[in-house]
């Protein structure tokens, strides 16, 4: 068993774990707002994310292009047709920059958008990306008025408190996917089929009573125990 192996599955999948499972607690128990839940978890990830050296890590993930590539390169899979793309959760923009490339490749033209809860992350994305950065946005996606629908839109469950990520779900696919456009959720890290005791993203959100239309995985770079999965929602014309 590799040392990443050895880690209890919990944080091999988010490292930030213990400290958001402690703001999830105190959420539950009432002792802090859903205001502070998002303040708490920024004073976590934003410093981080503005330290980082390149703009992957910027993004949350280390590692060289190569892996970049692997771990959210299969993002593309879900995109099958041209249009507009907006990334919730955009933090250093890289991964619009990568999907307009990605795409480009496949031979579908993206139009990249972004929206991000931090304003300095929004600022970075803005100063690397100037050609697009009227198209990066500052909001919390559960509340954030859109100027227009997009035909593609990606988040993360965990950019909310879990007792939300439904809501959040329904909140994009209602206002900010466009008609007979697609939610894609992920890349999250998620156990391998035939080991995990608890259910996978993709069952919560079908038991959220939210059709899945396709999902795609690769192996983990580092820890055999699991899996980078994406999963997508389209929503009728």
């Amino acid at each position: 068993m590799s040392e990443s192996e050895e880690r209890p599955i919990e944080i091999a999948k988010d490292g930030a774990w213990p400290v958001v499972q402690r703001l999830n607690a105190a959420l539950e128990a009432g002792d802090i707002t859903e205001a502070q839940w998002h303040s708490g978890v920024a004073d976590l990830i934003v410093p981080a994310y503005l330290a980082g050296e390149n703009p992957r890590a910027q993004s949350g993930s280390d590692g060289s292009v190569a892996d970049w590539t692997y771990k959210r390169g299969l993002i593309a899979d879900a995109v099958n047709r041209s249009g507009s793309f907006l990334d919730v959760g955009c933090a250093s923009g890289y991964l619009m920059e990568t999907m307009h490339e990605w795409c480009g490749e496949r031979g579908y033209a993206i139009e990249p958008y972004g929206l991000d809860i931090s304003p300095e992350l929004a600022d970075l994305a803005r100063r690397r990306l100037p050609q697009w950065e009227d198209r990066i946005f500052v909001g919390n996606a559960i509340d954030w008025t859109p100027p227009q629908r997009f035909d593609f839109v990606r988040t993360g469950l965990d950019y909310v408190p879990p007792r939300r990520r439904r809501d959040l779900v329904q909140r994009l696919l209602a206002d900010v996917v466009a008609p007979g456009g697609r939610l894609i959720i992920g890349t999250h890290n998620e156990e391998r089929d035939e080991t995990r005791t608890e259910p996978s993203e993709t069952e919560r959100v079908a038991l959220w009573v939210f059709q899945i239309a396709g999902r795609t995985e690769r192996p983990h770079l580092s820890d055999s125990r699991l899996v980078y999965r994406v999963v997508w929602i389209d929503r009728p014309r």
